[in-house]
């Protein structure tokens, strides 16, 4: 998440500080609106593992198993 948060400092030329907060506003909205499968691999994800588990679940979302 922190490279998250970077981005979006660099980006729009924001405080850290409100970027950690839109980054949190947005991770929290993703979670709430994706499916279960998907919302749950969001953390994992932004932590740089999980990337493969997350993938598996948009490949199920889509018909594939």
């Amino acid at each position: 998440m922190e490279e998250l948060v970077k981005l979006v400092v660099a980006k729009t030329s924001i405080s850290e500080e409100q970027a950690r907060g839109a980054v949190n506003t947005v991770v929290g909205f993703l979670k709430e609106k994706l499916p279960a499968p998907i919302a749950g691999q969001i953390d994992g994800v932004l932590s740089g593992s999980g990337v493969g588990d997350a993938l598996k679940g948009l490949g199920g979302l889509f018909g594939n198993k």
